[in-house]
C-alpha cells in the first residue's frame, strides 16, 4: 500500500479521535468537564433522577433534548499550556432524554429556582453548517468512487483512473539489459536492425546526405521467435528511451480515449527527442478496415487512423522510430503497410540448426553440465521450435535438477524436458482396459513402422502409450534436418503414415472393432491432401491452379470456383485418401509379424525410444534373412 494512503488513514483516525474528544470534554473558562459515562434514559427515569437530587446541572437544547449532569468528583491541577494556569476538572455522568415539543420545564415539575443549574440552549444553524450538512454525503460518495476506480477497477493503460490518457511504459538503459549479443543467431535480422541503431546514434550523418530514416519497422514471425527481444536490443544498443505498449493498454470504456492514448504516447516520445516506440501485437488494432460496424471496431478504426496520422507527422528532424511486432501480417491494413509508414518488414524466422545450437549454449551459460550432454543432438531434435521453446526446455531440465536436489544437469533431464514441452506432461491412466491398451499399442506402432519404412517420411523419435497432456498416447516423429520445401511424394508418405493407425486397427482387430482414436489422424491427412490439391497445384486433372486465391480474406463468404470444380476436388480428396489407405493396409500385412513382436515389448515397457525401436527392427531383419534364403533354395 502506498505511503499517502497510510497518511490518509492516520489523518482520518486523528480527526475522528479529536471529534470524539471534543464531544466528551467541555471546557468553560478554568473548569473542564470530563464525561465518564453517557446514559440514554426515558423521560420518567430522568425525572426520578431529578427528584432524587442526582443532577447538579440540567441543560435543555433546542426545546427537545434534556441532559442531566451527575457530579462524581472534582480535581484541581496546574496547566502550563492554557491561559488560566489553574484548572478544575469535574468528572460527571451524563443522562440524556427527550421531552415532547411544546412541553415546558414547569409542566415537567422542574423548578427554575431550584439549586440545580438550569441551562437553556438554542443552536441556530448557519448557512455554512447547513451547506456542510447537505454536501458532506456527496463528498463521501465521490471519495469512495475515486478509491473504487483507483484500486478496484481494472487498469486500462498506464494509469488506473478511467479518465487517464496515460499510455506506454518508458524503459531506459537502466532497466534494459538486452543487447544484440544476448540474441543468439539471427545475424541477417540483426544486420538489418543495426542500421536503425546507427541512425539513432548518428542522425546528422544521414541528414547531411538528405537521407530519410525509416519511420517504422515491422517485425513478423512465429510467437516466441524473439521479436520483442530484438526491439529491446535495438533500444539498448541505440541508448535511447524505449516506449513499449500493447493493444490492451488502449482499451478504454470511454469513446475517443483510444485515440487520445495514441496522441499521448507519440507526444511523450517526441518530447524526449530520440526514442523508439514499440507496439506489440499491432494486428489487434491494425486490422483491415471496413469489415465490421460495431462500436469496438469503430474505436479500433479511430485508433488506427490516429497511428497513421502520427506516423505521417514524422519528418527528417523527428528522431522517433516505431517498431511493431505481429504474428499475422496478412490481416494488417494496407495503409499501415505502405512505404512511408512501415518502410521495413523484417521476417524473424524459426532458428536454424546452427542458431538452435547457439540458443542452447546461451541459456546453458552458468549451469553445471554433465559430460554426457550432447548439445548438437538437442539442437537437431528441436527442429521447428523457436527460442522461447528452447528456453522453456532448458528451464524444465533445471527444475527437474532442483527438484531432485542435484547440482549437475544430465542428459536424462533434457530427455524429460523435451518430452514434456513437445508432447506434454506424463499422466498414467491406471483404469485402462487391457483390450484398449492393445488397440492403442498396435495403432501407434502402425505410425512408427510406416515412418521407418517409407523413404520420404520423417523418422520416429519415441513411441509412448502413456498419456501426455491432451493426447492419450503419442508417436513422436521428428525430421532429421531443417526442411524448407516439401514434395508431393513426401506429402503422400505422410498421409500413408497417418492412416496406418486405423489400418492397423482394422487388420489386427477386425473392421467392426475400429475405434475413434484415428479422428485426429484423418483431420491431418485431409488437410495435407486438400492443400496439395487446391493450394499447391499438385494434381494433374485440376492443374496448376490455386483455388484458394479468392479466399484470402478470412471473412469472405464466397468460394472462387464453381460447384462442378468443388465436386471434382471432393472426389480427388477421397481418391487420394483411399489410395493411401490401401497402401497402408498392404504395408501392415507385409510387416504383420514385426508389428506383433514390437507390440509385446511396447505393452511391457509402455514406451520405446528411437534407438530401441531401430535396434529391434534391425535384429528382426537379420533373423528373417536365413529363412528367406532357405525358401529360395527349395
Amino acid at each position: 500500500m502506498k505511503k499517502w494512503l497510510w497518511f490518509t488513514l492516520l489523518f482520518i483516525l486523528i480527526v475522528t479521535w479529536g471529534i470524539q474528544a471534543y464531544k466528551t470534554i467541555n471546557v468553560q473558562w478554568n473548569i473542564v468537564e470530563v464525561v465518564r459515562e453517557t446514559k440514554e434514559v426515558s423521560l420518567n427515569d430522568f425525572l426520578k433522577q431529578y427528584s432524587a437530587w442526582t443532577f447538579t446541572k440540567i441543560v435543555l437544547e433546542d426545546d427537545t433534548s434534556l441532559k442531566g449532569y451527575q457530579n462524581l468528583w472534582t480535581w484541581s491541577s496546574v496547566s502550563f499550556l492554557s491561559v488560566p494556569k489553574k484548572l478544575t476538572e469535574q468528572y460527571v455522568n451524563l443522562f440524556e432524554t427527550k421531552k415532547p415539543i411544546g412541553t415546558s420545564l414547569k409542566d415537567l415539575w422542574i423548578s427554575l429556582t431550584w439549586p440545580v443549574i438550569i441551562d437553556v440552549k438554542f443552536n441556530e444553524k448557519t448557512w455554512r453548517s447547513t451547506l456542510l450538512q447537505d454536501v458532506w454525503p456527496l463528498l463521501i460518495f465521490f471519495v469512495i468512487l475515486f478509491l473504487i476506480f483507483k484500486f478496484a477497477m481494472p487498469k486500462g493503460g498506464a494509469g488506473g483512473f478511467p479518465f487517464s490518457v496515460k499510455a506506454g511504459k518508458l524503459n531506459t538503459s537502466k532497466n534494459m539489459k538486452t543487447k544484440f549479443s544476448d540474441v543468439a543467431g539471427m545475424d541477417e535480422v540483426k544486420m538489418e536492425l543495426s542500421e536503425i541503431v546507427d541512425y539513432l546514434k548518428n542522425p546528422l550523418k544521414y541528414h547531411k546526405v538528405w537521407a530519410r530514416h525509416p519511420k517504422g519497422v515491422l517485425l513478423y514471425g512465429q510467437p516466441g521467435s524473439g521479436k520483442t527481444l530484438l526491439a529491446r536490443a535495438v533500444a539498448w544498443e541505440s541508448n535511447v528511451p524505449f516506449f513499449s505498449v500493447s493493444w490492451s493498454e488502449f482499451m478504454e470504456m470511454l469513446v475517443g480515449m483510444w485515440a487520445a492514448k495514441v496522441r499521448e504516447l507519440f507526444g511523450k516520445a517526441k518530447a524526449v527527442g530520440r526514442a523508439i516506440i514499440f507496439i506489440d501485437e499491432i494486428d489487434a488494432i491494425g486490422k483491415k478496415r471496413g469489415v465490421w460496424s460495431t462500436w469496438g471496431h469503430q474505436e479500433q478504426e479511430q485508433t488506427l487512423n490516429q497511428i497513421l496520422t502520427e506516423m505521417d507527422g514524422f519528418d527528417n528532424t523527428t528522431n522517433v522510430i516505431v517498431i511493431a511486432a505481429t504474428n499475422r501480417p496478412d490481416i494488417l491494413d494496407p495503409a499501415l503497410m505502405r512505404a512511408g509508414r512501415f518502410d521495413r518488414k523484417v521476417y524473424v524466422s524459426e532458428p536454424t540448426y546452427d542458431e538452435r545450437t547457439l540458443i542452447f549454449d546461451y541459456y546453458l551459460k552458468g549451469k553445471k553440465l554433465d559430460k554426457s550432454i550432447n548439445i548438437p543432438s538437442l539442437a537437431k531434435r528441436t527442429s521447428g521450435l523457436v527460442g522461447a521453446d528452447i528456453e522453456n526446455i532448458v528451464n524444465e531440465a533445471a527444475l527437474k535438477e532442483a527438484k531432485e536436489n542435484r547440482s549437475l544437469l544430465e542428459q536424462n533431464d533434457f530427455e524429460y524436458a523435451l518430452e514434456k514441452v513437445i508432447m506434454g506432461p506424463e499422466k498414467k491412466v491406471k483404469s485402462m482396459r487391457e483390450e484398449e491398451k492393445n488397440i492403442i499399442a498396435f495403432h501407434e506402432l502402425g505410425h512408427a513402422v510406416t515412418s521407418h519404412i517409407l523413404p520420404h517420411a520423417d523418422p520416429v523419435e519415441k513411441i509412448s502409450i502413456v498419456r501426455r497432456g491432451h493426447a492419450l498416447w503419442v508417436t513422436w516423429i521428428m525430421p532429421n534436418e531443417d526442411m524448407y520445401l516439401n514434395s508431393k511424394v513426401k506429402f503422400l508418405d505422410e498421409v500413408v503414415s497417418l492412416l496406418w493407425g486405423r489400418a492397423a486397427e482394422e487388420i489386427f482387430f477386425g473392421s467392426d472393432n475400429i475405434t475413434t482414436w484415428a479422428s485426429n489422424d484423418f483431420e491431418k491427412a485431409t488437410d495435407i491432401i486438400t492443400n496439395m490439391i487446391v493450394k499447391y497445384g499438385m494434381d494433374k486433372d485440376l492443374g496448376t491452379v490455386t483455388y484458394l486465391e479468392n479466399n484470402k480474406n478470412e471473412y469472405s463468404m464466397f468460394r472462387g470456383y464453381s460447384e462442378q470444380t468443388a465436386q471434382i476436388i471432393d472426389e480427388k480428396i477421397k481418391q487420394y485418401m483411399a489410395e493411401c489407405y490401401e497402401k497402408s493396409k498392404k504395408l501392415i500385412i507385409e510387416n504383420k509379424e514385426l508389428i506383433e513382436k514390437l507390440s509385446v515389448v511396447l505393452l511391457d515397457k509402455e514406451y520405446l525410444s528411437k534407438d530401441e525401436f531401430e535396434s529391434m527392427i534391425t535384429n528382426f531383419t537379420q533373423e528373417k534373412k536365413p529363412v528367406v534364403k532357405k525358401i529360395v533354395k527349395k
